[in-house]
């Protein structure tokens, strides 16, 4: 499961509704970033063979189920601060991440680390 502040849940919805009729957060895992394992927050409109969708009430969000493992139980915020703002993402699991959030790592797999963008 995934939980969806309100205020993420939000501007989500805000940027769904600016994007594609229908579409979709997709969130899942990448190989790479300075820990090992990078963060996709996505807007997506299709649902691929093998996706979970979890219904956040106005929105749904598709997980690829090869990256469940790593985000179980991953907490989504949407932070503002002065002039800038954006999602922050509270992972459980983590059990080592880079400075900026972006990338982390879990206690049985560490990913390829790759230099950050």
């Amino acid at each position: 499961m995934i939980y969806v502040s309100d205020v993420a849940s939000e501007k989500i919805n805000e940027i769904l509704q600016e994007n594609i009729p229908n579409a979709y957060l997709r969130v899942g895992v990448d190989e790479g970033g300075c820990s090992g394992l990078s963060y996709s927050l996505i807007v997506d409109d299709q649902q691929r063979e093998g996706d979970i969708v979890v219904n956040q009430g106005d929105f749904n969000i598709l997980i690829n189920s090869d990256s469940l493992m790593y985000i179980e139980d991953l907490q989504i915020d949407y932070e503002e601060s002065g002039m800038i703002g954006g999602f922050t993402l509270n992972n459980p699991n983590a059990r080592a991440t880079c400075g900026c959030g972006a990338s982390f790592r879990i206690a049985n797999y560490r990913g390829k680390a790759k230099k950050c963008d």
